[in-house]
């Protein structure tokens, strides 16, 4: 049995991937596995894995570096699991002192435009630069690579070639999937979006493309169901103008579930979109929720991004399109509408996707023993 720590600053103690998927894996295979994040309170133990959670995320970088000491050498882990560089830095420190793996899954595109977006010409092009250095410096330190996809292999991959790595996708597993594959109505129609109420995720985009199924047809009983919230002062502002710009008739509007529901939110959604604007990073991050509308058994309307092309062929399960073109978007749901025949196919095609392909038991094995690997012998 081995000691496998995984220190996060952004992701919650109960993040999907690191605590429902990760974590289990390998507390299942007999490991003692421990989680130590930066993002809220929590100290105990859940389904037999240890977690210790505080909330200092807004704190000074010395403070963290503190809680994260505090947790490596409280754990003495053989292994330690980083999500980002900061996370890689602390255990760094240790790694000199008992020769433990350091293993960074990288997750985000790292420097994200969030982290640049404070910043003006030209000091945004001198901290992209510093974050990028960060970025290398925590490639330097750790000792393996997880990717959470191929378009996140830039830079790390190429400027250390020769270190073990493996690609991780998000695949969800079953048990936190609730199926409800439905036939469509020709005169009702439920369109969904679940995430971030913002203008860069498409809130906007999908609302616009919300308004011109309507106008075309006027009879449709229209229901627009949102799952999600705003996180800055600037979305919700956003998101109160598009409400009353639009001023739907049935929209139902609920708040984030928990992982493990959150499948069943969206159960009587038609078809699921994820409208987010076209820019580099979008481009080269592949959407998570995507693996979960296949394994619902959902048709998508997704974004036309190159991570997605890369990774999948949505093809056989929906569309993928210019989010500014809402009147293509229209086409595409009325095609649905028009012939029920294809609706079902879809919807089927998604669900033997997720199964055959794109489901946790397909790459839990592999990550398990590429874990198992890294443990100091």
């Amino acid at each position: 049995m081995a000691r496998i720590l995984f220190l996060t600053t952004a992701h919650r103690y109960d993040d999907d991937r690191i605590f429902y998927h990760q974590a289990k894996a390998l507390k299942d295979e007999g490991h003692r596995v421990k989680i130590c994040s930066l993002t809220s309170e929590f100290q105990g133990m859940a389904d037999g894995i240890e977690s210790e959670s505080y909330a200092v995320l807004e704190k000074s970088t010395e403070e963290k570096l503190k809680v994260f000491k505090k947790a490596v050498q409280g754990f003495n882990p053989d292994t330690v699991i980083c999500s980002e560089p900061l996370a890689v830095m602390a255990a760094g420190k240790f790694k000199k002192q008992k020769k433990a793996n350091i293993v960074y899954d990288i997750t985000e595109w790292y420097p994200s435009m969030r982290m640049i977006e404070p910043f003006s010409f030209p000091f945004n092009i001198f901290h992209a630069l510093k974050f990028f250095m960060i970025q290398l410096y925590a490639g330097l330190i750790s000792t393996h690579f997880i990717f959470g996809e191929d378009t996140k292999k830039f830079p790390l991959a190429y400027f250390f070639p020769f270190k073990k790595k493996m690609v991780l996708p998000y695949y969800p597993d079953d048990a936190y999937i609730h199926q409800n594959m439905k036939t469509l109505q020709p005169d009702t129609i439920t369109l969904c979006y679940t995430g971030q109420f913002s203008e860069e995720k498409g809130i906007g985009h999908f609302f616009a493309a919300a308004d011109r199924l309507r106008k075309k047809r006027p009879g449709l009983n229209l229901r627009i169901l949102l799952i999600g919230g705003t996180r800055k002062d600037s979305d919700e502002r956003y998101f109160a103008e598009q409400l009353e710009k639009y001023r739907f008739e049935n929209i139902s509007i609920s708040k984030p579930a928990s992982f493990e529901t959150f499948t069943e939110t969206y159960a009587e959604a038609d078809i699921c979109f994820d409208l987010r604007s076209m820019n580099y990073e979008n481009h080269h991050c592949l959407p998570i929720k995507l693996f979960y509308y296949a394994a619902s058994g959902k048709p998508v309307v997704y974004t036309d991004l190159k991570a997605i092309r890369k990774h999948m062929d949505v093809s056989g399960f929906g569309f993928l399109v210019d989010p500014e073109d809402p009147e293509t978007i229209t086409g595409h749901i009325l095609k649905y509408l028009e012939d029920p025949a294809l609706y079902v196919k879809h919807a089927r095609n998604a669900r033997n996707a997720y199964e055959e392909k794109y489901n946790w038991a397909t790459i839990r094995g592999p990550f398990v023993k590429f874990i198992d690997n890294a443990v100091r012998k």
